[in-house]
């Protein structure tokens, strides 16, 4: 018996069929099922271009998975501006456009990119079914050490935006895990001797990611850190009604990223607005995706005469 239902079953929640209850998990497996769906979608997609890119005849021109990634945008800015209008070789005006929808989708959307869209996050969650189904004890990293490698995705994205500069050249395409699994090198062209420190990179962030649900997102995507910071100004964040919350907790069961819902009032940055915490509530409308950044709720304070709490 699973943690989420112990708890709802001490809340004494009816899980009869026609209950709101009900409504409710059939409302939580259709959002689920739905975002899987798209996820499969673009996993495919990148899969799919792969495929082409290695089996085109020579003289054609078509996209290297290093031309659909938003981050290659972030690698090659500096050098597009500073160059006027040069990129960082295997990057293209894709990835500026690309860098640019991901800015735009993040500001209004705040993490869905995560959450919906992104092969490497639909490759974890894969791995968190499988652990799910063969009863692997997933391990919980505690929450002081949890806070202190989240800030792992910057010293990553310092360290990637410093070689890029310097090497002019995508020099976290030789270690990147995401790269190194859906390009599908190591299908068409592998090479051990050349390649092996992002194999070894890649199965073990994999392995990892098997006992520590999203653990490369959590602690290691810089994207996912690029995305956090901008997520703090998103239109739409999941905010909970502190006085409709019932305190169950269960909201915190199924998070992929393992964020304390219970107790935010609006929950944090570092959300990949999968929704599972808003259709897993028992109690509606407790937590619900809503317009209104966390910016304009301060501005309001403070017209308001009311003190700010720190976050």
């Amino acid at each position: 018996m699973s943690a989420q239902s112990n708890l709802l079953r001490k809340l004494n929640i009816d899980f009869a069929n026609k209950t709101p209850a009900a409504r409710r998990r059939r409302q939580m497996a259709w959002t689920q099922r739905t975002r899987h769906l798209v996820q499969l979608g673009f996993a495919l997609f990148i899969l799919i271009s792969s495929v082409i890119h290695h089996t085109a005849i020579e003289d054609a021109t078509t996209a290297s998975i290093d031309a659909l990634c938003p981050f290659g945008g972030i690698e090659t800015l500096q050098r597009w501006i500073a160059s006027a209008g040069q990129y960082v070789p295997k990057t293209h005006a894709s990835n500026i456009i690309l860098l640019a929808a991901l800015v735009v989708g993040t500001l209004v959307a705040g993490g869905a990119f995560c959450g919906w869209v992104c092969p490497f996050g639909a490759a974890q969650d894969l791995l968190a079914w499988v652990r799910r189904k063969l009863k692997i004890k997933e391990v919980v990293v505690p929450a002081k050490l949890d806070r202190i490698l989240r800030y792992g995705r910057f010293v990553t994205l310092a360290v990637i935006l410093f070689q890029t500069i310097t090497t002019i050249k995508l020099w976290f395409a030789d270690f990147d895990p995401y790269r190194t699994l859906f390009s599908l090198d190591w299908l068409y062209e592998f090479n051990w001797i050349a390649s092996w420190p992002a194999y070894l990179l890649t199965l073990g962030t994999l392995a990892a990611t098997l006992f520590v649900e999203r653990g490369f997102c959590r602690y290691a995507c810089p994207l996912g850190g690029v995305i956090s910071v901008l997520g703090r100004f998103s239109l739409f964040r999941i905010r909970r009604v502190a006085t409709a919350c019932k305190g169950c907790a269960v909201c915190d069961v199924p998070c992929p990223v393992k964020l304390n819902v219970a107790e935010a009032d609006v929950i944090s940055s570092n959300c990949i607005g999968c929704m599972a915490c808003v259709d897993s509530c028992p109690v509606h409308a407790t937590l619900e995706m809503k317009l209104g950044p966390t910016w304009l709720d301060i501005v309001r304070k403070r017209k308001a005469g009311t003190p700010v709490a720190a976050k």
